[in-house]
């Protein structure tokens, strides 16, 4: 038999099985000891019945007028004789009997004591210098049939009570287990970025390392997360000002000189400066996103911060190039407004760089918060689209952008609860891309009709 691998089956397995052999085995001694102690009475009923019908006998015997006649009890009513006797003379001559008494089953006498043939257990006794004999005899059939009730009288209570006992054992092993089952629950629930201590209440003393452990476990994640998360940010902070020097001196550079080469170069210098300056601010925005608090106590109408957000975008774009489409009642989400402006500012933009410049990038927030962003272009394969999530992945290697623009949406997603979904091409048209993510609504925020 294979052993299970659930804990709670083992137990229970393992406690039912010790169990139903410790009843077996206690069952077996008390029965064989109640065996003994039957026997031992037995030959004590045995002995008193001789000791007592012997003096009885002898005075029959001695007051009969004919000698060595043999006489047969008649039975006062009908009844089982489990215990019959003959009353013989030295000379083995049966002098009196029970009714049921076959001579036949009675060996010679052998002197006073117990004898045992292969279907009675007999007992001898004697009087007037042995000149009576008297032997009573009891079957084994009798004891054997006395011990089978003994038997089964232990053997039923035991069919009903192990039965009950197991799922006894089963429940307590479950109810017992309740709290480790609490604990795994609390660990499957938990998301990817949540490292919080696992309350370990009510779990029994054995298991408490172990909950110590894992928590251990997840705090040196969480700081060494913390550690990274901090670098990244501190890093992309610092990198800010003398990235800020740097582009100022070439500008400084391409105003004072007329050389048309060093003219090309600083302006070479000054594109990437600018694109390692936009590095670090998405650096510092994933930061954000993977290690700020991104939700709130209470509701904000986002619409207000998509309508700044878009509004500052589109200063540096063609007029129309960002429609916008906003529902007329309040949309109120528990997002952090930092957290939704990274959101939306990365979603445009990602837009802007990689649709179509003749057409308007399409920016809507619908009353039940889902926020969408379209643009027109080529159809983006659907294992790019699977890609496009991760850091640093560009639709297509000679993109400018930094590879990280819909992974800190992704992250802001995740952190919020909720997916960022891309399709290509956007729906019901023939190519194009579309993102959309479902924000976090306050509870009881009305529904547009």
């Amino acid at each position: 038999m294979r052993w299970p691998t659930s804990l709670q089956a083992r137990l229970a397995l393992s406690l039912g099985l010790v169990l139903t052999i410790l009843w077996l085995v206690a069952a077996t001694v008390t029965a064989v000891t109640i065996r003994g102690e039957m026997d031992e009475v037995f030959d004590s009923a045995l002995r008193e019945t001789a000791e007592r019908i012997l003096p009885l006998a002898v005075t029959d015997i001695v007051g009969r007028e004919d000698q060595g006649i043999t006489q047969r009890l008649t039975p006062i009513r009908a009844h089982d004789e489990f215990f019959t006797y003959v009353v013989r003379d030295s000379e083995g001559r049966v002098l009196l009997q029970s009714h049921a008494a076959d001579p036949a089953i009675f060996p010679p006498y052998d002197g006073t004591g117990f004898q045992q043939t292969a279907t009675h257990r007999l007992y001898s006794d004697a009087a007037l210098r042995g000149t009576i004999r008297i032997t009573v005899a009891e079957p084994l059939t009798h004891r054997a049939e006395v011990a089978r009730e003994i038997q089964v009288g232990f053997g039923l209570p035991l069919l009903i009570v192990l039965p009950v006992a197991l799922v006894a054992i089963i429940l307590t092993v479950q109810f017992s287990l309740a709290p480790l089952r609490h604990f795994r629950t609390r660990i499957e629930t938990r998301s990817a970025r949540d490292l919080s201590e696992i309350p370990a209440e009510g779990l029994p003393a054995e298991l408490s390392p172990l909950a110590a452990t894992v928590n251990g476990l997840l705090a040196r994640m969480r700081d060494a997360f913390e550690a990274e998360r901090s670098f990244a940010a501190n890093a992309a902070h610092e990198i800010r000002t003398p990235l800020a020097g740097a582009i100022g001196q070439a500008q400084r550079i391409r105003s004072e000189t007329r050389d048309p080469a060093i003219d090309a170069r600083a302006r070479e210098i000054e594109t990437t400066l600018k694109r390692l300056t936009r590095l670090s601010e998405r650096l510092m925005q994933l930061a954000r996103a993977e290690g700020g608090q991104l939700r709130t106590d209470r509701g904000t109408d986002i619409r207000t911060i998509a309508r700044v957000m878009v509004e500052d975008m589109a200063r540096a774009c063609a007029p129309g190039r960002i429609v916008l489409n906003l529902p007329d009642r309040p949309v109120l989400s528990d997002i952090h407004p930092d957290a939704f402006g990274i959101l939306c500012r990365n979603l445009v933009e990602n837009a802007l760089r990689h649709g179509a410049e003749t057409t308007p990038v399409e920016v809507s927030l619908t009353s039940d918060g889902l926020l969408s962003v379209a643009n027109d272009g080529p159809v983006v394969p659907r294992d790019a689209i699977a890609r496009l999530a991760g850091r640093f992945e560009r639709a297509n290697a000679s993109s400018e952008g930094s590879g990280l623009g819909l992974a800190i949406v992704t992250a802001i997603a995740e952190r919020i609860g909720s997916d960022l979904v891309l399709v290509s091409p956007r729906p019901d048209a023939p190519d194009g891309f579309q993102a959309s993510i479902r924000l976090p609504m306050v509870p009881g925020t009305p529904s547009q009709d």
